[in-house]
């Protein structure tokens, strides 16, 4: 297996940029489950975007379920993906199953906050 390299970033072949993306360590993944921030958090906190996060009441903003709001049910770091409580999609056996939706299309409405979460001591 080929050695990941940062330096891909800076490409304008979607080519090298996909490979970026799909090779990335799970350190560097982590950063790609960033979504917007609601326009009262952006005040409140000073951010403009932050790293999705189990519990994080979030609204969708493309797709199928555009307009929905949910709470997070799972991230998935690996395939970039986030699951909302209540987004399902019927299976072809009539059982349903979580949605899959990438981080860029949400807008963050509630945050989940934890020790770690904004740096700020609790």
């Amino acid at each position: 297996m080929k050695k990941w390299i940062k330096s891909w970033r800076k490409s304008k072949k979607p080519k090298k940029q996909h490979k970026y993306i799909a090779q990335a360590p799970l350190h560097i993944k982590g950063d790609f489950l960033a979504s917007h921030v609601s326009k009262e958090l952006r005040q409140k906190y000073k951010r403009r975007s932050l790293r999705v996060k189990k519990g994080d009441k979030v609204k969708i903003m493309r797709g199928n379920f555009k307009g929905k709001i949910g709470k997070v049910e799972r991230v998935d770091t690996k395939a970039t993906k986030v699951y909302i409580l209540g987004i399902e999609v019927a299976k072809k056996d009539g059982s349903k199953s979580l949605y899959p939706i990438h981080p860029s299309n949400l807008l963050i409405q509630e945050l989940v906050l934890d020790k770690k979460r904004l740096g700020e001591k609790q």
